[in-house]
């Protein structure tokens, strides 16, 4: 699906995170000494502000009249259509919103292709935005490739991924990367302590460091879903409830946020059975209520569980059965925390 909208109110926010500060000064240099790549790839963990950072810096490339920092002005005619979703010189790929399968296709990719192919209408170059250019499927990166490897030399394209390495290599070879880390939590705090108050620190640890999924995923209900999770493993580790039945418990609250606080629970978990004050745990509220399990813990079963849950992870867009893979995980947690 192809659209030439940046006019959302997520991406409209002017705001540039401080964590990216650094990243946006570098593509002004670039940028001021024309030596922009043809094609960058945009890459960190989800919840890092990636898709915010592309629109502001094609809004920028639009913009004609940007402040010294190279923000746009959003008072400009090219900032206005941008705004409206109507500018003629971007172009957007997402997945369809109608397809189960969420991927980008091959017909979306062949649009993009006759689109960007087209001279820009108003200003120097043609811009376009793929995101999440790791949902693109085989046939659509082959078709991108063909792009890539011919680029019209006013076009700019900006791929953003969570997960590059699904990207085939002959498509990161031909991208200038931009890696988004994790922020150092002092930073990510100062910007989110106003936001989420005395729930910050907490939120961020569950956010993996990720400081918009800590403000954009991790509400109260969903702190509170976190906490009957917790109490859930502690009882399947005392033996007072079934894996099996908490499972399907499990499941109603969401396989993605099921297997996160398994994750964290178990990796607080081999931290303590490795010393009882380690210098960080994810959850330290779970300190006192793991303690007692660390002490019998199989660290071997325990790290062989992890990179189980891991891989679930990284297959949740699969069709497998969430059930009976969170009913495989829970029986394994008991196993490890039960030794």
């Amino acid at each position: 699906m192809t659209d030439s909208a940046i006019g959302s109110a997520d991406a409209g926010d002017s705001e540039l995170l401080p964590w990216l500060v650094p990243l946006w000064a570098r593509l002004m240099q670039a940028r001021s000494a024309d030596r922009l790549p043809h094609a960058l790839l945009i890459a960190g963990a989800r919840g890092l502000g990636k898709r915010r950072f592309a629109d502001l810096f094609m809004r920028a490339l639009l913009c004609t009249a940007p402040d010294p920092q190279g923000l746009p002005c959003g008072r400009c005619p090219d900032c206005r259509l941008n705004a409206a979703g109507n500018h003629p010189d971007l172009v957007c790929v997402v997945p369809d919103p109608e397809s189960k399968s969420g991927e980008i296709t091959i017909d979306a990719i062949r649009d993009l292709s006759e689109r960007a192919a087209l001279t820009p209408l108003r200003g120097t170059r043609k811009l376009v935005l793929i995101d999440p250019a790791d949902r693109m499927n085989p046939a659509a990166a082959n078709a991108l490739l063909k792009t890539l490897e011919e680029p019209a030399g006013d076009t700019l394209l900006c791929l953003i991924a969570a997960r590059p390495g699904r990207l085939p290599a002959t498509i990161r070879s031909r991208c200038q990367l931009l890696g988004v880390a994790i922020p150092p939590e002092a930073q990510a705090l100062a910007w989110l302590t106003p936001r989420l108050g005395d729930t910050a620190a907490m939120r961020l640890r569950l956010a993996a460091g990720a400081p918009l999924r800590a403000l954009d995923e991790l509400d109260q209900a969903t702190l509170d879903q976190w906490e009957t999770l917790v109490r859930s493993l502690i009882g399947i580790s005392r033996r007072e409830l079934d894996p099996v039945t908490e499972a399907a418990a499990w499941n109603g609250v969401g396989t993605r946020l099921s297997l996160e606080c398994l994750a964290v629970c178990l990796c607080d978990l081999l931290r303590l059975a490795v010393s009882a004050r380690p210098p960080r745990l994810a959850d330290p509220g779970l300190r006192a209520r793991l303690g007692e399990l660390a002490r019998r813990v199989d660290p071997q079963l325990g790290h062989r569980l992890l990179r189980r849950v891991f891989e679930a992870r990284g297959q949740l867009e699969s069709n497998l059965n969430p059930l009976m893979q969170l009913e495989s995980l829970l029986i394994d947690w008991g196993r490890v925390s039960q030794h």
